[in-house]
């Protein structure tokens, strides 16, 4: 079996709500590229065993469709032609240190693409696609910030690591350190919303393939807000307890039967996400300026509008008049 064909040439490694589900699909149509069937397989995340047994809600639901198997990752890219660059996305490789060696040691000749994201705005989408879902129990932003080491220390998945998650300068110091800088390309996730075309085809030189071929990246599919009261306790609730009782069950089903729950949480909520507090942000953002430092040294490019105490805002609002971060 030839191995190579087995593995994957160049992956998304990151980072978390930066847009890497947008550009795995938008490079899925790209006739050079084979694209991994699952797209976010999780498998260097783990080491050839099951994933670490995560106690966040709905994490024992979510590890369910972790694969962790050599065979079962290999069989990804069985499929593929001989010719054809194979892709795989987990937004997560790029966070975690044993991902990035494991990537480093198995992979000598893979390229990565990381697309990193303002860190504040990042942070802030992603705490309210879990507040959304149902599956945050904090209602309040900053709250459940500063509450990361608690969560962290009680072995909660990755993705509640909201702070953490954004110091992209130390996690591609240590990346660039194992692989080189030469075989990753970093994006902003203000490039791939307002230049798609321009992105893309940077994308497509970096990895030796046609240019011009695939020119847009699809919206990210935005959830209406969700406001604080008792319809989101109560069914945030039910939402956590179901997730946990559905960790007893295929991931299938426990979807289907959420449905309802989810459209009831959602229904008749405000489409318009409120934006973060300047005053906000300005704080949260000093907590960020040792890394946004490492990371301009290291990629000798300004991240300067990173340290705004305003905002860039999600997909739609970065598509208006004003787009950028």
């Amino acid at each position: 079996m030839d191995t190579r064909k087995c593995l994957p040439d160049v992956l998304i490694i990151g980072a978390p709500k930066a847009g890497t589900s947008a550009l795995h699909s938008a490079l899925a149509g790209h006739p050079q590229i084979f694209a991994s069937p699952i797209k976010e397989p999780k498998y260097y995340l783990c080491a050839d065993a099951p994933p670490p047994a995560y106690r966040g809600p709905g994490d024992a639901h979510s590890q369910q469709e972790w694969i962790w198997r050599a065979e079962d990752y290999r069989a990804l890219f069985a499929d593929s032609p001989a010719e054809a660059v194979r892709l795989e996305s987990t937004p997560f490789y790029l966070y975690l240190p044993h991902a990035r060696r494991r990537l480093a040691e198995e992979l000598p000749a893979a390229k990565f693409i990381a697309v990193i994201r303002d860190p504040i705005d990042r942070a802030y989408s992603n705490w309210m696609h879990l507040w959304v879902d149902g599956l945050e129990p904090e209602a309040d932003f900053v709250r459940a910030w500063r509450s990361e080491k608690h969560r962290i220390d009680a072995g909660w998945a990755p993705f509640w690591h909201y702070r953490q998650l954004g110091r992209y300068g130390e996690q591609l110091a240590d990346l660039s350190a194992r692989v080189g800088l030469e075989r990753i390309l970093v994006l902003r996730y203000k490039q791939l919303v307002a230049e798609p075309t321009v992105t893309l085809n940077r994308v497509c030189e970096f990895l030796g393939i046609a240019t011009d071929v695939v020119a847009s990246v699809p919206q990210d599919n935005s959830r209406p807000f969700v406001r604080p009261g008792l319809r989101a306790t109560v069914l945030g609730r039910t939402i956590r307890a179901g997730s946990a009782a559905g960790s007893l069950v295929r991931p299938e089903l426990w979807r289907q039967a959420a449905r309802p729950i989810h459209k009831a949480l959602q229904y008749g909520q405000p489409a318009q996400r409120p934006r973060l507090a300047p005053e906000i942000r300005a704080e949260l953002v000093q907590e960020f300026s040792d890394d946004i430092a490492l990371l301009e040294s290291l990629l000798n490019t300004s991240y300067a509008d990173w340290r705004s105490s305003i905002g860039s805002g999600s997909f739609s609002e970065r598509t208006g008049p004003v787009a950028q971060g």
